[in-house]
């Protein structure tokens, strides 16, 4: 199937920000919808993108932003309810709307980015209502070609997950670390848009879901670690007892900000590691954590700042 056209929910977003520039190096025409233009402004300066205010919520407004477009990626997440957004309408009846927009306006293919452990008994609402999420589409998509894709952590330059840590590295003389044993497989969100990329279109895609992870699983812990060593702020990092990890995420999640809350730390309770190697159908394999996050992490040091400088201007 021919895409020439793709719109993208979520598209303000990191992942969407990383999807949309990987479709316009293709020539793709891209359609950004967001809530607000300013959210969207790293945008402006992609020449294939269309940038449309609109409520997602809004099942009429989306079915007429899809009119004309050949494929649809949906992108929309929360990791912490609030009172306007609730797992259950981002995750859940959201996709249900977007698949019936598609359908009505005759859309080719819908690409969902959904989590990797997403699951009908995980742990936390956040895993459960992903799982409600898949399960909705594949039940309101008669006649409409979906591809699921469930990602690990994603890191890059402008993720919340590194930087997160680097930032409380340089605020913390110690790193109280609740769920320190947890498992990731973190990819690249430059992969994991060329993987967007790829699978939007092909036949072999439809009806399919699959894993997308980096090439090795880390504790949290040692991801902490890794932060301290790239950043040059070697701190002491003590592993909570559950007890002290679920006070640490009560105290957290009623703190502007919501660093974590108690729904993560039972996210956190299962690996959230790939059951398999990455899809050799992609043709490519994913970059090591090690390969690129030093360019950023290193860069907000005193010292490592002319690096930045390099990164920025492609050197």
């Amino acid at each position: 199937m021919r895409v020439d056209s793709v719109c993208i929910l979520g598209g303000s977003g990191f992942v969407g920000r990383a999807a949309a520039e990987a479709l316009c190096e293709r020539g793709v025409r891209v359609r950004v919808l967001s809530r607000g233009p300013t959210r969207s402004r790293a945008l402006w300066v992609l020449p294939t993108v269309d940038v449309r205010v609109v409520n997602p919520h809004d099942e009429v407004a989306l079915a007429a932003c899809f009119e004309g477009i050949d494929a649809v990626l949906n992108l929309c997440g929360i990791l912490h309810e609030t009172r306007a957004e609730s797992f259950e309408s981002v995750h859940v009846e959201l996709p249900r709307k977007v698949v019936g927009a598609c359908r009505a306006a005759g859309v080719g293919h819908l690409v969902h980015v959904s989590a990797l452990a997403a699951s009908d008994s995980g742990p936390s609402d956040y895993l459960r209502s992903k799982a409600r999420g898949e399960a909705a589409i594949r039940a309101a998509a008669a006649g409409l070609p979906w591809t699921i894709l469930r990602p690990s952590i994603i890191f890059g330059a402008d993720d919340r997950f590194l930087n997160m840590f680097s930032g409380l590295m340089s605020l913390l003389p110690v790193v109280p670390l609740a769920g320190a044993n947890a498992r990731f497989q973190p990819i690249w969100v430059e992969d994991m848009a060329r993987a967007i990329a790829t699978v939007l279109g092909n036949p072999r895609c439809f009806g399919q879901a699959y894993e997308l992870c980096g090439p090795r699983a880390y504790t949290l812990r040692e991801l902490v670690e890794f932060v301290a060593g790239t950043t040059r702020r070697r701190r002491a990092v003590i592993a909570l007892p559950d007890w002290a990890s679920c006070a640490q995420a009560f105290v957290l999640e009623h703190l502007p900000g919501k660093l974590m809350t108690r729904d993560n730390l039972k996210s956190m309770s299962i690996d959230n590691v790939c059951s398999g190697g990455f899809p050799d159908l992609l043709g490519f394999q994913p970059t090591p954590l090690e390969a690129i996050a030093p360019r950023y992490l290193a860069g907000q040091t005193a010292r490592a700042r002319y690096n930045k400088y390099r990164y920025r201007a492609g050197r």
